[in-house]
């Protein structure tokens, strides 16, 4: 059975940490997915028979790791979708990456998708079907080879971080569709959803939820030792 590492559980959420390399929801490839066995864990946990309920509020790239957080009732994806298409949420990326970035920053770009390469590209100024998208970042480590960011989106676009971070020539460890060297022998990238906070759907109440990276990660496991 997948081991799921779940950060929060209550009646109305299931909240799990996303292990780089596993898609949230099927696509083409037919790869099992994080809301399959988050699913199965459910459905063993709870003794549940038939389906089990689980609806997917927001997504995460294949690549990158980290929060997400799952409905396990319809009033909860309905009222939570609502805040996310209004960005209440406040999503915070962890990053590992080459190039030298300044102590702080704030990133402001337009963003045009490219459906039939699954790519964003980011520009100076608007153009045709593009898409403002801004990001703020501090360097909390400088590494040997590597700088850790920490990063706050004020907007949601495909592939934002990865675009606007190569726009920069902060290419971020491992992805090579945006600019890397090379790649990591997982097909990992180091970006990792690090804290997402929400208001609970039912109860009101902030709730805050972090994200650990794979300490089985030498590089991950260098930003986190003192």
């Amino acid at each position: 059975m997948f081991d799921l590492e779940v950060i929060y559980e209550d009646n109305h959420l299931l909240v799990v940490n996303k292990p780089a390399g596993l898609l949230v929801q099927g696509d083409h490839t037919g790869d099992p997915t994080l809301l399959d066995h988050a699913k199965s864990y459910l459905k063993i946990k709870y003794n549940k028979p038939g389906d089990v309920f689980l609806g997917l509020v927001h997504r995460l790239d294949r690549p990158t790791s980290g929060v997400v957080v799952l409905a396990r009732t319809s009033k909860a994806l309905s009222r939570l979708n609502e805040d996310f298409k209004k960005r209440g949420p406040k999503k915070t990326y962890w990053a590992l990456v080459e190039g030298t970035p300044k102590s702080n920053d704030q990133l402001e770009h337009f963003l045009k998708r490219n459906p039939k390469s699954n790519k964003s590209f980011a520009y100076n100024h608007e153009v045709s079907d593009s898409k403002k998208a801004i990001l703020s970042y501090r360097c909390l480590k400088k590494l040997n080879r590597y700088n850790l960011l920490e990063i706050d989106l004020q907007t949601g676009r495909h592939h934002q971080i990865r675009a606007q971070l190569a726009f920069e020539k902060l290419f971020i460890k491992g992805d090579v569709k945006y600019g890397a060297k090379r790649p990591n022998p997982d097909g990992s990238i180091h970006l990792l959803a690090r804290s997402l906070e929400i208001i609970h759907p039912v109860r009101k109440e902030p709730l805050c939820f972090v994200a650990q990276p794979s300490i089985k990660d030498n590089v991950w496991a260098a930003c986190l030792a003192n």
